[in-house]
Parts: C-alpha cells; structure tokens; sequence
C-alpha cells in the first residue's frame, strides 16, 4: 500500500458521494443533522483476527461485510433505521491493497443495501487485522425497543433459526457457513416490532440464545420457561441452538394477548416460551434450569 493517505482517498472514492451527511470522509469529522423528533442509536463492535474470523478460511469480502452486519444488528433490535458507519481498520503486515478492496467491497455492499453511509474512520497497523465498527441508526423519539421491558406473561418469541452460524463454523459447508459468514441483520423486523406489534423487550443473538436470553431477563428483573421445541437450523444440534453464537437473529417479548404473525419483516417467528415472576435471568427448560453457555469473552476455559 502506498500511503495512509492514498488509501484514504482510494476508501472515499469507492464510498461516493453521501446523501445524508453534510460533510464526510477527507475531514476531522463527519457532519450529520438529525430530523425533528428523531433520536439517534449508537452501537459499537470489534471484529478481531483469530477471534472472530481467520485469514485462511475467511475472505476479505466476507469480514468487511460481517464487520457491518453485527453493528446493523444490534440496530435491528432497537427497532431502528441505519444513518451512517464509522469504521477503525488495523491491518496487519500481511494485508495488501486486495486485500483491502476486497475488505470494503464486502462492507460497502452491505452498507448500500440497507441505506448505510460510510461517514470515515481510522487507519493503523497491527499484529493482526481489528476491525472496529460504529453504527448511527435513528428511531422516533421515545420509541426504540429496549431489553429491560419484558412483564410476566409475555410471549418470548425469535426470528428465523437458530444454531446455523455454530454449524457453519464447525462444518464450512453450505447454507450454514454462508449464515456464519454473511448474517442477516433484521433490519425490516425490528422496525415492524417497534412500529406494529408493541413488543416489550428485544435484543439480537449475538452470543447464543442461553446467554442472551439470561442478559434480557436480568435487565428486565425477570425469569422465563422455555416451551423446549425450539427453531433448529436443519443439521444443527439443540446444543448449538441454545448456546451457539452469531445467529444475529432477534429475541423478543410480546405481550400476552398478541397473537403474533407467522412471519415478520421476511423472518419466521416462533414462540418459545412465556416470561415469568422469579429469580431475575434465571431459565428453566422442559423442567431444569438453563445455564447461560453462550459466548462470554472473560470466561475462563
């Protein structure tokens, strides 16, 4: 790569020119003027290699989607719309311009898709390659999904199924490694959620079902009982449901009275469970307690 500096330009010219940025990449910092009435989202996440991708198994296309798709996701759960994205890219000495381009190609497919504007980032150098995304969304003041709403009584419910991404991963092979690659951020979903079916918590499976629904019952001061028939990706296993990681899917509560649609936003649903009185993020599963085994960064082996 020739310069910092030629890379940025070469970054700018393939993000084009924004639409809802006042000023963008090449400055300090990128301008955006929110509407009327409208609150913004911000959300952050790392993509690390040897973590959460390797270079030998991973294209570059793939983590710079990726790279966007777990930012959108956490966006799809409060119900709201992607604005723009900030991206920090470390690159490591065995990066080159391909490599790059392959990189940004992947995200900025993405970011078009869904109405995402690159708004800037940073550059460095690093042992290995750290991607670290920042994703605005928006969503009318007052209104974004939240997980600490779920009541006694309440429906839980998730989109899509679960456990693809871990079968992805172990198998790379299929439709289950293309999910583990390129997951779907529930974009149409959330909104419809937060828009039309009063929903009282959401969140997006990012860490495994087990854990995520642990962290949303916590945040709520609730517990919940697990009906058991869960949505299982076909060729996955009930393990890799409950507690594999990167579904990116959503995990919600209706109220108990709602009679829920089939499908939302394009995506699936399914009831799995009920939220009840108890021990605040304590499950129980066809009679046993659920232990949350998702993905923790600090746990030890």
């Amino acid at each position: 790569m020739k310069s910092e500096l030629a890379l940025v330009e070469r970054i700018r010219r393939r993000a084009g020119r924004p639409r809802r940025l006042s000023l963008a990449i090449g400055d300090d910092c990128a301008i955006y003027t929110p509407a009327a009435g409208e609150e913004l989202l911000f959300t952050t996440d790392m993509l690390i290699e040897d973590a959460h991708f390797r270079r030998g198994t991973h294209k570059a296309a793939d983590v710079g989607y990726k790279t966007l798709a777990r930012g959108l996701s956490d966006i799809a759960a409060m119900g709201g719309a992607p604005r723009f994205c900030l991206v920090s890219l470390a690159l490591a000495e065995w990066t080159d311009e391909r490599w790059v381009d392959g990189f940004y190609t992947g995200l900025l497919e993405l970011a078009r898709a869904t109405g995402t504007e690159l708004a800037g980032g940073d550059l460095a150098r690093a042992d290995k390659v750290m991607a670290d995304i920042v994703v605005c969304g928006s969503a009318p003041a007052g209104t974004a999904l939240r997980r600490g709403g779920a009541k006694p009584g309440d429906g839980i419910y998730v989109t899509g199924a679960l456990g693809g991404s871990a079968l992805g991963l172990e198998s790379r092979r299929g439709m289950a490694w293309r999910k583990h690659l390129r997951p779907e951020p529930r974009l149409k979903a959330g909104a419809a959620l937060r828009e039309k079916w009063g929903a009282t918590a959401c969140m997006d499976l990012s860490d495994g079902l087990s854990i995520d629904l642990h962290r949303l019952c916590a945040e709520s001061r609730v517990s919940a009982e697990l009906d058991g028939d869960l949505p299982v990706y076909p060729g996955a296993t009930v393990a890799q449901a409950l507690h594999g990681g990167e579904d990116y899917e959503l995990l919600f509560t209706l109220p108990a009275g709602v009679k829920a649609p089939r499908s939302i936003g394009g995506a699936l649903l399914t009831r799995i469970g009920s939220i009840r009185r108890g021990n605040a993020g304590r499950i129980r599963i066809e009679g046993f307690e659920l232990q949350p085994l998702g993905y923790d960064h600090f746990r030890k082996p």
